[in-house]
């Protein structure tokens, strides 16, 4: 046994240095199979690992000592093959806390076979989100976009240098160049480590990789019960979780952004054009509801196993890939169907016409929240109250992309037009779910202070019924009902009195009354025939119904209004309390399936999962400018229109000490989403 332990580890180190050795002379020749987040070139701010400069490289140079000359900033640009797998805006961050830049740092970052970009600055910056989106959108996307790789640099520095010295921003004289730039900082390879390489170095390894294989089934058959190699350790099983949250977060996204511009298309074309598209969207939320669902069994009080929970992470992983292959490959036909850069005008006309009416039910909206605030207690009004100037926000967002879109199509740059186009589509979308979300707060109010008179005489009827089994059933343990009855008799007094003040919570009050009521219910259940409780529980299931499609309307229309925000703990809890709410609206019926008490349950459920899902989502919220989970992060504050387009995820952005604002999103998954500028050209 020890000699062939001795044996088995010696190969292993004999292929681990012969590897190694090739490793790095095969690394001379091309560089890195990927580039992880890299240092920074130590003799200036140009890192170019390929050859993307070539002898623009002192022109570049020149602009960015200009830059710090005159503003003290200095712009680092970096050029490598890819991204490593990672977002642009990931990598970019891990880049520039690698290297300590600060706050008069900046960072562009440049995958030339990924057709990817980031740029990185500090929170403290003296760039702007406008400034960094403006300098983006006039300066660096147009050169990227023709492969002008030192153009884009250039850009990039003379246009910071001019919202720094309050000027506008010069357009970039682009010069188109090669999609594949020449080798970069690499040391040539001669032809004899080749041939020492394919010679040599390749035969030892196979023989040494077949020993070891040999060795390792012979050694499999004698183990007997001793532990094998194989099984997830905590590390690993750690990442694959924070992977998969964050495939979530990003399949959820991309599904939401999908139904969005489907809904515009359908608009536009009719339901038989959009057929196929619809078909793609449904597929793609059935395969992330199921990953939803895994993510609840394992966020619940029943801790998996190692092997289970590795089992369930790598299939929410799959899922979401599936999801997301299932938008991605539609999203071409799409584009072919609306046709944004064909039709710039004419969708440049609609997105107007309907800014012009989103703008019109704002100002109904803000006077619909006055009365509301006038009419009920602040807890009635508190989820909504933010709401119109969100709304707000959001106009002024597509106010501007309008205004950008308009000078675009003068120009003739229809596909300059067709990013601001659907930028202002996504804007004005969620300007009217948040006025929609006004609109049905009060009917709600008014629909519970309409009910609540008959769920307190509800509950004086069950109250008496109580205190009749109370006196006339001594075989019945009272001490549970007793204790029902208190509660039942103490909620009703206090809602009957707020009642009696004018200003209070219908909602609330109705909720609580249900919440009583029910208790009452399950304690008196055991006593009663079957047929009388199956009344009771349908009497109670109306109500509560109710506050439960109130809750989860209310979750969903601000998880979705804040999805740039919103990690995927609240967006589990919110697909958990909408499965529970279509199971209790399929149990509410008078068919075949019909079943009060366990309508009721999923009901209550969906109600409580709901409020949840809120809660947890306000807190991300609350935590807008830090890291809300891996590979997840908000971005400043939500007081300008730029702002609120990343809060509500019409621009990708990230934040990890500083931040970067990406691409408007569009129809499609992960591969494709991110297409209209910014983060991909």
């Amino acid at each position: 046994m020890h000699t062939n332990t001795g044996l088995h580890t010696f190969v292993r180190i004999l292929v681990a240095v012969l590897l190694t050795a090739g490793g790095l002379t095969l690394a001379t020749a091309n560089g890195a199979v990927a580039d992880a987040p890299v240092d920074l070139s130590r003799q200036g701010q140009i890192t170019d690992r390929v050859g993307a400069l070539a002898d623009r490289e002192p022109e570049v140079a020149q602009a960015l000592t200009r830059l710090a000359d005159e503003h003290g900033l200095q712009l680092f640009v970096v050029y490598v093959d890819d991204f490593s797998g990672r977002s642009p805006q990931q990598w970019a961050n891990a880049t520039a806390v690698r290297n300590g830049l600060g706050a008069d740092d900046a960072l562009l970052a440049v995958a030339t076979s990924d057709r990817q970009y980031s740029y990185y600055v500090e929170a403290g910056s003296p760039l702007t989100r406008r400034d960094l989106v403006e300098v983006d959108a006039t300066a660096v996307a147009p050169a990227l976009r023709q492969n002008d790789w030192a153009g884009a640099a250039i850009g990039a520095a003379r246009g910071y240098d001019a919202v720094l010295s309050g000027q506008p921003v010069p357009a970039v004289d682009v010069t188109p160049s090669e999609a594949e730039p020449g080798p970069g900082e690499q040391v040539g390879v001669g032809t004899g480590s080749w041939l020492f390489l394919l010679l040599v170095l390749l035969p030892v390894v196979l023989v040494a990789s077949a020993l070891i294989r040999r060795r390792s089934r012979r050694a499999a058959g004698s183990r007997g019960g001793e532990k094998t190699w194989g099984g997830p350790s905590p590390d690993s099983l750690a990442d694959l979780d924070a992977q998969a949250r964050q495939a979530l977060v990003r399949t959820d996204d991309a599904v939401r952004t999908s139904q969005e511009e489907l809904g515009f298309a359908a608009a536009q074309f009719g339901g038989e054009a959009t057929q196929p598209f619809t078909e793609a969207v449904e597929a793609a939320k059935r395969e992330l509801t199921a990953a939803f669902r895994l993510r609840q069994q394992l966020d619940d009080a029943y801790p998996e196993d190692e092997s289970t929970h590795l089992q369930m992470v790598q299939e929410i992983l799959t899922r979401c890939a599936e999801a997301n292959r299932l938008l991605d490959e539609k999203a071409e036909d799409f584009d072919q169907l609306r046709g944004f850069e064909r039709n710039a005008p004419r969708a440049l006309a609609a997105a107007q016409a309907a800014f012009d009416t989103a703008s019109g039910r704002l100002v109904s909206a803000k006077a619909t929240l006055a009365a509301m605030r006038e009419r009920y207690a602040s807890s009635a009004t508190e989820p909504v109250v933010t709401d119109v100037e969100q709304a707000d926000s959001r106009l002024q967002f597509a106010q501007s992309s309008l205004r950008q879109a308009r000078q675009a199509v003068e120009g003739n740059d229809n596909g300059a037009a067709a990013i601001q186009v659907r930028a202002a589509e996504a804007a004005v979308a969620q300007a009217n779910r948040l006025t929609d979300a006004v609109d049905r707060r009060a009917r709600e109010l008014a629909d519970a202070a309409g009910a609540l008179p008959g769920a307190l005489t509800e509950t004086n009827a069950d109250l008496a019924e109580a205190r009749g089994l109370l006196q006339g059933a001594k075989e019945l343990p009272t001490a549970a009902l007793q204790g029902r009855i208190a509660r039942a008799e103490t909620v009703a007094a206090e809602v009957r009195r707020a009642m009696e003040r004018g200003q209070y919570d219908p909602i609330d009050a109705l909720r609580r009354v249900e919440e009583a009521d029910a208790g009452l219910d399950e304690a008196l259940m055991g006593a009663q025939e079957s047929e009388q409780g199956t009344r009771r529980a349908r009497a109670l299931l109306e109500r509560t119904l109710l506050s439960a499609q109130s809750s989860v309307g209310e979750a969903l229309d601000y998880i979705i209004t804040h999805r740039g925000a919103v990690g995927s703990e609240a967006r589990t809890r919110l697909a958990e309390a909408q499965r529970r709410l279509e199971r209790a609206e399929a149990f509410s019926g008078r068919g075949a399936g019909a079943d009060a008490h366990s309508a009721l349950a999923e009901a209550q459920q969906a109600d409580a999962l709901a409020q949840d899902a809120l809660l947890l989502a306000q807190e991300d919220v609350e935590g807008f400018g830090v890291a809300v989970e891996p590979g997840v992060y908000a971005v400043g504050s939500a007081g300008s229109g730029l702002a609120g387009a990343m809060l509500g995820g019409i621009l990708l952005g990230g934040f990890g000490g500083g931040y970067s604002a990406g691409p408007v999103v569009s129809f499609g998954g992960g591969g494709t989403r991110a297409r209209m500028g910014g983060g991909r050209f």
